[in-house]
């Protein structure tokens, strides 16, 4: 199941890099730069973990504490750049689960929203997010792929696909759960998709696409990575 997460932040390149690194660990995420649409955002269609500033252009974040404890008991982690006791007294009072200070780096904030959702019951592990095998090297992190250490272009569907089966490297995916994590929940009918971008992944990954060594198909189930 994928998780997702709202990030309500003003601040444009704040909000590219937890977007950027939240969706490398697997999230769903969405993003909001105002109270006003933050609140929206939750009340008609409700994440599994929110991540939140304070210092909104159309109020304070507290509010959108009090109103999301009101009706769920999703993880709220508040990031801001306030660092007084006070302050963090009022926040963790209100509802949220922990309370970040600016700067703060992304491994941290990681840490603490798998944190929160284990208190929630949703055991998370870290995601993995570096993978290689004879020729081929991938690195979510830095947006790598490589074979024989040249440079793999992936179109933005491609690398998603190729990302999913990453993080599950080893095990199988089933075509459902591509085709959720990938496509979006409307789409777990459309095999037809993970049949045309995996012959175009294993055109561009494998040596031999017909007989592949990375992307393994699992008959009537879905696709593995191999690992060995």
């Amino acid at each position: 199941m994928t998780l997702r997460v709202l990030v309500v932040e003003d601040d444009r390149e704040i909000r590219a890099l937890m977007q950027s690194s939240l969706s490398v660990e697997g999230f769903e995420v969405q993003t909001a730069v105002s109270l006003s649409e933050a609140g929206a955002m939750f009340r008609h269609h409700p994440p599994d973990v929110i991540v939140l500033d304070l210092g909104l252009p159309d109020g304070d974040g507290v509010e959108l504490v009090r109103e999301v404890r009101r009706h769920r008991a999703i993880p709220v982690i508040v990031v801001s750049a306030r660092h007084q006791e006070a302050q963090k007294i009022l926040l963790l009072d209100a509802g949220a689960d922990d309370y970040l200070t600016k700067p703060f780096s992304v491994g941290e904030l990681l840490a603490r929203i798998r944190v929160a959702l284990r208190h929630r019951g949703t055991a998370l592990a870290a995601a993995v997010t570096e993978h290689a095998l004879d020729d081929l090297h991938i690195d979510l992190q830095s947006h790598v792929v490589l074979r024989d250490g040249q440079p793999v272009h992936l179109t933005p569907t491609e690398y998603k696909l190729l990302a999913r089966l990453v993080r599950s490297a080893g095990r199988v995916v089933t075509h459902r759960q591509l085709l959720t994590d990938v496509w979006g929940p409307e789409f777990t009918e459309h095999t037809h998709y993970l049949r045309l971008y995996m012959g175009q992944l294993r055109a561009k990954i494998e040596r031999d696409s017909a007989e592949p060594r990375h992307l393994l198909t699992e008959t009537g189930v879905g696709y593995r990575l191999a690992t060995a």
